[in-house]
Parts: C-alpha cells; sequence; structure tokens
C-alpha cells in the first residue's frame, strides 16, 4: 500500500513540475519574469520532492517509473494547458490570387484589422493579407479564411512583442 501511494505521489508531483514548467517557459519568453520566476519556486518544490521521495527508496524500480511517467504524462498536460492558455500574440499571413474572393473583407466585417499588399508570387500577381492578433483569436480568424478562400495559403506564426494600434477595428479583436 506504501509503495502504491509513493508511486502515485511521485507521478502526480511530477506531473505538477513538468506542467508549471511548460507554462513557465512560455510565460518567461512573454516577458512576465515575476510570473516565471513564482512558477519557478513550485517547480522546483515539486520536482525535489518527488526526487527525495525516489532517491530515498531506490530499493524498488516502481517509483523510478512512477517519476518518468510523470515526466510524460506532466509534458502532455502541460502543452494542453499552454494551447488553452494561448498567451501572445499571433502573426498571419493569408497569399491568394488577386483575382479570388477578397479574404480582407471577411475578415474585417468580423472586426479583424487587416493589411494587404499586393504582390508578384511563383502564378501571377497575389494579395498578400497580414493580420496581427491575440493568440486566443487564431483559430477563429482561420476558419473565416477557408470558408471565403479554402485555397489560401496560409501561414502562423508566435510573435514576441507587438503593439496592436489602438483604433476601432483592433479594439473588438482584443475582447
Amino acid at each position: 500500500m506504501e509503495l502504491a501511494l509513493s508511486a502515485i505521489g511521485i507521478f502526480l508531483l511530477r506531473i505538477g513540475d513538468v506542467s508549471i514548467a511548460s507554462v513557465r517557459i512560455v510565460t518567461l519568453m512573454r516577458g512576465r519574469i515575476i510570473l516565471a520566476a513564482v512558477m519557478g519556486f513550485f517547480e522546483s518544490l515539486f520536482w525535489v520532492s518527488a526526487a527525495a521521495i525516489v532517491f530515498a527508496n531506490l530499493d524498488n524500480p516502481i517509483r523510478i517509473v512512477a517519476f518518468a511517467a510523470g515526466f510524460g504524462a506532466g509534458t502532455l498536460l502541460g502543452g494542453y494547458i499552454e494551447r488553452w492558455l494561448a498567451m501572445g500574440t499571433a502573426f498571419i499571413r493569408v497569399v491568394t490570387p488577386i483575382e479570388s474572393h477578397p479574404v480582407a473583407d471577411a475578415l474585417r466585417q468580423h472586426g479583424y484589422p487587416v493589411t494587404v499588399l499586393n504582390a508578384e508570387g511563383r502564378d501571377g500577381e497575389v494579395r498578400v493579407n497580414f493580420l496581427v492578433l491575440p493568440r486566443r483569436k487564431v483559430k477563429e480568424a482561420l476558419a473565416i479564411i477557408t470558408e471565403v478562400n479554402p485555397a489560401a495559403f496560409v501561414t502562423v506564426e508566435d510573435i514576441r512583442i507587438a503593439e496592436i494600434a489602438r483604433h476601432k477595428g483592433a479594439e473588438s479583436v482584443r475582447k
């Protein structure tokens, strides 16, 4: 019974410390260093607690397996949490043939600020649409783009620092 409880405890502590680590790294990259430091404190506290149990009981490999399994499960959970939080800002680039239905109009109708440039592509003239928006809005914007022009070439990039212009169109996107 004690072995099972300690293995479960190790597993849960590792899920906690690795999940926190995943989110802490993204938080640090977004410039929120104080929050990242607080998260680092709890991350190390959980890790030391789990490691202490394992190192004090090296006679049974079940605890070691629980330690490693918690790392894997924590990585998975941390990735899901990071996606759910969707911290930060994204940059979307949409390339469409010039004669196709304008994606920018549909995006603007939904409150997205879009910059459009005419350019020359491999097969002729194209429109290049640029959007800077909160990451949590990317899925919605991609759905609009796909609905309007399923053949559009779309790239999405994470950007570290961006100041969204303070104008009427941008205000609706931030909400």
